[in-house]
């Protein structure tokens, strides 16, 4: 049965202005950002009942992206269409691609980065901060051995082979390992959920989702053939972007590695840089995504090899946040309105399963290379990462707070 909300439908102002104070508040990771998502949106704006909220996370949970990002558009989708879900993604990220713009601009003029301390405590801070996703990821994840195998066994694949593309053949496997294995029913997972009908009727989305869903695989393919047969620049990025934010599972962190290979390996920014970027990632609120204004700042600004002017570097950015969010807008907008009938299938959950364990394997190869080898160089930042894993894990401290001390820390010793 479909069932409409209580709420009266939202204006899209209304929409956006909540997204963006949930943009401007929401620290702590895609985990925590759901859990903002809920009080605001179920409990107190009751925008969606609860059975409702936890199928569109399940969702976006399975689809490629930013878990929280897609949420957040999920739910704006479905109180005014495609309108509602632009207007409450713009919200919800705009605060925290402002921050990386302007962190981008700064960097140029806080000297060298290769013997900036405060760079190294950010680095060192990366490493805190990946290690504790690493760890609440593989607990929810990896509950039993066969699951916990398989996170193992992919991460040891991961760091054995380096070619681009072997990330998603490893969650595509880990998918087909959970399809065969893991079609266990979940505890506490009933199969009576009632759906909220997106905006525009009973019939009304499925045009719409099939020409979003036939978008994104037109520009998932023609993308790489018309960036090198034109050689535009412009078009490169977003190649590179859209491919990087069409492939990753598994949240924010998991983005790390898959960008580093394709904005360090062509020399558009340095290692150090990219890192620097990473870091100040975790102390703003919002989206980890939002990595990509940075990036495509410094392309166009920061860079040795840029010679855009100061303008250019801001259109570079929020470019490229363009290029690495539109994958996953698209896939939500054209999945949503099929994912009721989808999701009660036992196939589509134990494939759920597999790609997920998958996902904690990508995280931890991640967390030793590139994270843990440029941060940990010695006793002192070893000793600094442990207290601020510490600090996250058990004492409960904000995850902007923890960078923002490791930073300053660095600053002073190392």
């Amino acid at each position: 049965m479909l069932v409409w909300c209580m709420a009266l439908r939202p204006s899209l102002v209304e929409i956006f202005l909540v997204a963006l104070r949930l943009g401007c508040t929401s620290f702590g990771g895609p985990v925590a950002h759901l859990a903002f998502f809920r009080q605001e949106y179920v409990v107190k704006r009751r925008w969606l009942e609860e059975e409702n909220y936890a199928d569109l996370v399940a969702l976006c949970q399975f689809l490629p992206g930013p878990a929280s990002s897609q949420t957040g558009f999920g739910v704006g989708y479905l109180r005014r269409g495609l309108a509602g879900g632009l207007a409450a993604w713009l919200g919800f990220t705009l605060p925290s691609a402002l921050l990386m713009i302007g962190f981008a601009y700064g960097i140029g003029s806080l000297g060298h980065l290769e013997t900036a301390g405060w760079l190294k405590g950010l680095k060192v801070a990366a490493v805190a901060v990946v290690a504790q996703a690493v760890w609440s990821m593989w607990r929810s994840l990896c509950p039993d051995l066969p699951r916990s195998i398989l996170a193992g066994a992919s991460a040891g694949l991961l760091l054995l082979l380096s070619q681009t593309g072997v990330q998603i053949a490893v969650i595509a496997t880990g998918a087909a390992i959970g399809w065969l294995l893991f079609r266990q029913p979940e505890r506490g997972r009933g199969t009576d959920r009632r759906a909220v009908r997106p905006s525009g009727g009973p019939s009304g989305p499925a045009l719409p989702a099939i020409i979003c869903l036939g978008l994104f695989f037109v520009l998932h393919l023609g993308l790489p053939l018309l960036a090198r047969s034109t050689g535009n620049p412009a078009l490169e990025i977003l190649d590179r972007f859209y491919r990087t934010g069409s492939l990753v599972f598994g949240g924010g962190h998991v983005v790390l590695p898959l960008l580093e290979r394709e904005v360090v390996a062509p020399g558009w920014v340095t290692h150090d840089q990219f890192l620097a970027g990473y870091g100040a990632a975790q102390a703003v609120p919002g989206p980890l995504f939002t990595i990509s204004a940075y990036l495509g700042t410094v392309m166009n600004h920061g860079s040795a090899h840029s010679t855009g002017s100061g303008l250019a570097g801001v259109i570079g950015g929020l470019w490229a946040l363009i290029a690495i969010f539109l994958p996953a807008l698209l896939l939500v907008a054209g999945a949503l309105p099929f994912w009721q009938a989808l999701r009660h299938r036992a196939e589509a959950q134990a494939a759920l399963r597999g790609a997920n364990a998958a996902v904690v394997g990508v995280l931890l190869a991640a967390l030793y290379h590139p994270v843990g080898t440029a941060g940990i160089t010695d006793g002192r930042t070893l000793g600094l990462a442990a207290a601020a894993f510490v600090a996250l894990q058990w004492g409960r401290i904000p995850a902007w707070a923890v960078v923002g001390a490791a930073a300053l820390l660095g600053a002073g010793l190392l």
